[in-house]
């Protein structure tokens, strides 16, 4: 039990991290879109929002599921 419990907190912890890079992602992606001088940098910006947010929707829906199936510990279920 206790090998099964350390490895439902490293999947919490894997989320969390995901969410956050995927926060990151999008804040340097609005800074890089707002100091663009060429087309060549807002299509590199675009990309890596457009990246951020599928990896943000992809991480909420696999919180999703381990809330739902009581794998998500519950003093962590808001990140």
């Amino acid at each position: 039990m206790l090998e099964k419990s350390k490895g439902m907190r490293s999947n919490d912890t894997h989320i969390k991290k995901t969410l956050q890079l995927s926060r990151d992602m999008i804040i340097l992606a609005d800074l890089g879109l707002a100091a663009a001088q060429d087309d060549g940098c807002r299509l590199l910006y675009g990309v890596v929002q457009d990246c951020a947010y599928k990896i943000r929707m992809e991480a909420e829906r696999e919180r999703a599921r381990h809330q739902f199936a009581g794998l998500w510990h519950k003093e962590d279920k808001k990140v």
